[in-house]
């Protein structure tokens, strides 16, 4: 890459308008992460474990100074059924939401999207009381009549 190419990227808003095809290691996992296969113009998290830097404030803004990396913590599905990992700042907090790519790994993605449902904030074994509480006849199973 020349200069000339190499001083447009730290132009304010470069990113939101081209597309980033350079390549990163992953900070995280050490695994080299390139532009191609992602099924999008902007890669901006591993593939392997999901893990990103904490670069923008605003999509392609590149204007944060923290530096941090990005935990995925949680995913959530957009109104057009499309999911996003949501990823949290291991050093200020931040938390932002980026689109699944292409070639994420879906064995971590299952993971992220299972571990409320394999946490409960209660004890599994008190399901059928509170379903009593609730209402309910405190039953998991169908009883025949």
């Amino acid at each position: 890459m020349n200069r000339e190419n190499k001083r447009k990227q730290y132009i304010k808003g470069y990113y939101k308008t081209h597309a980033c095809t350079d390549s990163f290691t992953c900070k995280v996992c050490g695994r080299l992460v390139v532009a191609a296969g992602s099924g999008s113009d902007h890669r901006n998290h591993c593939p392997n474990c999901l893990s990103s830097l904490h670069l923008d404030i605003e999509p392609g803004d590149r204007s944060a100074e923290c530096g941090g990396i990005m935990d995925p913590v949680g995913v959530w599905v957009r109104k057009n059924g499309e999911w996003a990992v949501i990823h949290r700042c291991r050093r200020c907090g931040h938390l932002s939401s980026n689109r699944v790519a292409a070639d994420d790994n879906p064995m971590k993605l299952m993971s992220i999207a299972m571990k409320p449902l394999s946490q409960p904030p209660f004890p599994l074994e008190r399901i059928e009381e509170m379903t009593a509480w609730m209402g309910g006849d405190g039953c998991l199973y169908q009883t025949q009549k």
